[in-house]
Order: C-alpha cells, then structure tokens, then sequence
C-alpha cells in the first residue's frame, strides 16, 4: 500500500518540474517508505506537460492527470487529493518556495498520532510588504467573522491522513478553499514551522494582490454568513443614528433651515448610503453566486487525461 501521496498542482512551471523532483525524491527515499506524486496539470503552453511524461518514463512512482480546461488550483488540488491512494498525503506547490525537506518533519509529526500536520511560516522570502498587509488582515478577518479557526501564517502545503482525505471528498465543494475545508473537518492538528523560499524560477501564477482578496473571501463567504447579520444591523444602527440626529438637529435649531448646510448634509447622506447599500449587495451577491454555483452541480473539475493510474 502507498504510505505517502504527494499532490502538486501545478501550471506552467516547465523549469521547476526537474529541480522539484530532485530535491523531494531525496526526502521520500530518506523517509523510505512506498510513495507516489500526482502532478495536477492545467493545460499548460511551456512545455510542463511533456517534461512531466519524460519523468514519468524515468520514475514510475510518478503520475500526471490533465485536466480539459484550466479549473485553477483550487480544483487542481482536489483532484489530487480524489485520486491519491497514499494512508497520508501532502499538498505542495511545485516552485520550491515551500521546501520538501520538511515533508519529513511533517511525516514524522503525523504518525505520532495526528490526522493533520500543516506547515507554518516562520518567515517569507520574496513576498512584498503590501502582500504581507492584505495577508494578515486576511487571516484576521476569516477568523473573526467565520465559524472555523484557520491557523494564521499558512498556506496549503501540509500533510493529511486518509480520514480528513475521506472526508473532504464528502464535502463536495465548489470553490475549493483547502484551507477552511480542512479546519471545517477538525480531528487532532498539529503544526510545524519553516522558513519560505522565494521562487526558483519566474513569476507565479498567482495573483499576490487580487489573489489574496480572493482567498479571504472564499474564507469568509464560504464558512459564515455573519457578514449578512453585520449589514443588516449596521443598516438599523445608520437607520436610528440618522433620525437621532435630523430631530436633535430640528429641535435645536428651532425650525429654522440653513439650505446651503442641509444641502451639503443631504448630498454627503445619499453618498454614505449609497455606498452602504452597493456593498451590501456586492456581499448579498457573492452569497447569492455560491448558491448558484453550488446548485448547478457542475463538476470541480474534468479530467483529459490520467497517465499512470491502474484504474
């Protein structure tokens, strides 16, 4: 049986494929256990797919699902983690920001009697100060407004065992936030700290900005609906807020209305609620468009091609 599944989404990243397996292949064969690494491609311009079927003819532990259109990371992930057969399963990025040698710290912590083991970052290299900001804030509003604790200063690389790998596979869902599913699970956690590399080569595919925003609210949106609470008691409070002040307002000014003041008091009120009442149905609608997407029951993912799977 496969001790080990190592999931590793990835898109063109021809340049890492080779380094990657180097450096984790040395770390599986020091932990000396049977192993497999499932690569999750999307389609991919640079030649990753290729490169990935040479190393396959090389290292038969290896295997390659490709998957019809680009369906993101997310997805990429959960179909690693669908497809693995391993009794414990880590998921990393393939551009060597998070070192596989710590894969054997991960191990060796799991098997003490864990179900999860995430890897938490000590320090990051490469990462802009801005990135940083909308990080934090990130991690602390999820945990502020969601139902679940998501650990602060981590990513997706961690290491799984088979019964968080069976339940994830019930959860079914869509949007494929790893990080709130797995604490949306629970069972006995763990961590282990590291320092993060900056890239081996290039540019990610991620978004360092826009990127984080969307992760922040599929952590929010995805496990609470206290932001819909907060609105509408914000709308109540700005409600009784604004008719306190248009009596106090009345009452000390005798009737008497300055109009150039009222004016300016009206414009600066419909723009005040004006915004209120747009982010509100921004928020309404994400809610709204995981809804729908949840309804229709597409599939997270569809798989071209699987290369050296026996089912």
């Amino acid at each position: 049986m496969t001790e080990i599944s190592i999931v590793v989404p990835v898109r063109n990243e021809n340049q890492c494929i080779k380094p990657f397996l180097d450096n984790i292949e040395k770390v599986l064969q020091k932990i000396g256990k049977p192993y497999e690494i499932i690569f999750a491609l999307d389609p991919s311009t640079d030649g990753t797919e290729k490169t990935i079927l040479n190393e396959i003819e090389r290292n038969k532990n290896l295997k390659l699902l490709v998957f019809s259109r680009q369906f993101g990371q997310p997805a990429a992930t959960l179909a690693g983690l669908h497809h693995c057969k391993g009794k414990y399963c880590v998921i990393i990025d393939v551009d060597l920001q998070d070192p596989p040698e710590v894969i054997e710290e991960l191990y060796n912590k799991i098997i003490t009697g864990y179900e999860v083991v995430y890897a938490k970052r000590k320090s990051r290299k490469g990462e802009t100060l801005i990135k940083k900001i909308v990080s934090f804030l990130a991690y602390y509003i999820i945990n502020k407004l969601s139902e679940i604790n998501i650990p602060r200063d981590t990513g997706d690389f961690r290491i799984v065992s088979r019964k968080v790998i069976d339940h994830l596979k019930k959860l079914n869902e869509g949007h494929g936030f790893l990080r709130g599913m797995v604490a949306f699970v629970g069972f006995k956690q763990a961590y282990v700290e590291y320092d993060r590399d900056a890239r081996f080569h290039g540019k990610g595919n991620y978004n360092r900005f826009f990127g984080s925003i969307k992760i922040g609210l599929s952590g929010i949106i995805g496990f609470s609906s206290r932001p819909l609470l907060i609105m509408a008691i914000l709308g109540f409070f700005i409600s009784i807020t604004s008719l306190i002040f248009a009596i106090i307002y009345m009452m000390t000014n005798e009737g008497n209305l300055d109009i150039n003041f009222m004016l300016i008091i009206i414009f600066l009120t419909v723009a005040f609620f004006t915004g209120i009442q747009l982010f509100g149905l921004g928020l309404l609608g994400e809610y709204v468009g995981r809804i729908y997407d949840e309804v229709k029951k597409r599939p997270t993912y569809i798989v071209d091609k699987k290369i050296n799977f026996n089912d």
